[in-house]
């Protein structure tokens, strides 16, 4: 059963491409049709699509893996930070730090040096500073709130990253196939889908296409979430069950026991036939 409504991406706007002129030749097959100058995509394409992008992220998480959503486009930076945060994921907004995948560790030092300054002002030491000193850490912190305090929780490498606009992200998507991290992406007519695993064909400059778009993915990421949380919550229960459980001694012994017990009675009913028919004789 599909999870995207046609109707829906038609009215969204998903369908309008870029300016003929601007097309790439390999988004041919995505195409459905010129009009007035402009591409139009085809839209049962983009549902089949959509469709398959939603059940692997579904997978990843409801495997406990992380996706990362890069979109730093005006038109897409608060959708995604509004319905990504929802579903607990990271982002990116603003600028695409070099190296901010393939050199990660020293991203994840930037990051720790903004939770050092939070906890020295959480334990009071922030005020033993000078008034030039706490300037300059404020600054600091603002600056790597802005672009890395979206991606604070992100520990490791992503399983996955999901683009708006392939091509304003190119850096991002070529770091990911470096580590051979598989990316998914919003397309448009004007692109290069080569590089991309997950292809969705949809117009990408439109706020009410990207939200849409949005809405399936982050929908399929919440279902796979809420389906490990319930996993884990019935594998909890079930241990506890099992530690609960009284043990059933074995009855083993018990069968031993009362064949012994017949066993002796037939013993000492013969011997007593035995003994009378003794005792008879000698009569």
């Amino acid at each position: 059963m599909s999870r995207t409504d046609f109707n829906t991406l038609l009215e969204a706007g998903v369908h309008f491409g870029h300016l003929k002129r601007k097309w790439n030749p390999k988004m041919a097959p995505y195409i459905f049709m010129e009009k007035n100058g402009i591409h139009i995509i085809d839209l049962y394409k983009t549902v089949v699509k959509l469709d398959e992008a939603a059940a692997a992220l579904k997978q990843i998480a409801k495997s406990g893996r992380r996706v990362l959503f890069v979109a730093t486009k005006k038109q897409a930076k608060e959708i995604v930070a509004e319905k990504v945060s929802a579903v607990g994921m990271p982002y990116v907004t603003e600028r695409w730090a070099g190296g901010m995948l393939t050199n990660f560790p020293t991203i994840r030092k930037a990051v720790k040096k903004m939770a050092s300054i939070d906890k020295m002002t959480a334990d009071g030491l922030f005020d033993n500073f000078s008034k030039r000193e706490k300037l300059q850490l404020s600054r600091q912190r603002a600056k790597l709130e802005k672009n890395l305090g979206s991606i604070a929780d992100l520990t490791r490498l992503p399983a996955a990253l999901f683009v708006i606009d392939v091509q304003k992200e190119q850096n991002a998507v070529k770091e990911a196939k470096r580590l051979n991290i598989p990316v998914f992406a919003m397309v448009d007519t004007c692109c290069d889908p080569t590089d991309i695993d997950y292809v969705i064909p949809a117009n990408d400059d439109a706020t009410k296409s990207i939200a849409t778009i949005l809405d399936t993915v982050c929908a399929a990421i919440a279902e796979g979430t809420e389906e490990r949380k319930l996993e884990k919550e019935k594998e909890a229960l079930e241990a506890e069950a099992n530690t609960e459980a009284p043990v059933k001694k074995e009855s083993k012994p018990r069968i031993k026991k009362s064949v012994k017990a017949t066993v002796d009675a037939q013993e000492a009913a013969v011997a007593e036939v035995v003994a009378a028919t003794e005792e008879a004789k000698a009569e």
